[in-house]
């Protein structure tokens, strides 16, 4: 009889992608689809996002930090326990990781564009990898 794996590997679930590059939500789509996700919520503007994560309750969340309607789309990561007990997982996306502010970076890691989406499905599967909520989340447990 074959062992079973010892760690646990989360399912994906609904995933909200905020990403205002229409090629780019598409690729990182197509990649969470294939691994697993239970759903796909595409949003392009930091006003979209927001009312996903009031609405649609999603269990992770890949975030563009630069939107073209905000250039603070980290701000978006600075609300997500107000929608309620079980906030989203994050995984900030970027092409300057430099400017997201040090306090707000510890809310998830941070994959500098362009990168392996391989890398993406890992981290939002990975609970250790979830950042400062993810590990109180795993201490109370």
């Amino acid at each position: 009889m074959a062992k079973r794996a010892s760690k646990v590997i989360e399912a994906l679930g609904r995933v909200l992608v905020v990403e205002d590059d229409a090629l780019l939500a598409a690729a990182i789509e197509d990649a969470l689809l294939a691994a697993g996700a239970d759903g796909i919520i595409v949003c392009t503007t930091t006003a979209e996002a927001l009312a996903a994560l009031r609405d649609q309750s999603p269990d992770a969340m890949v975030l563009d930090v630069h939107l073209a309607d905000r250039n603070d789309g980290w701000a978006i990561a600075e609300l997500v326990n107000s929608v309620g007990p079980n906030p989203p997982r994050i995984v900030f996306s970027t092409g300057a990781p430099e400017d997201i502010p040090p306090e707000i970076a510890e809310l998830g890691p941070i994959l500098v564009k362009p990168y392996d989406y391989a890398e993406l499905v890992r981290l939002l599967r990975e609970p250790a990898a979830k950042g400062l909520i993810g590990r109180l989340r795993e201490a109370m447990r």
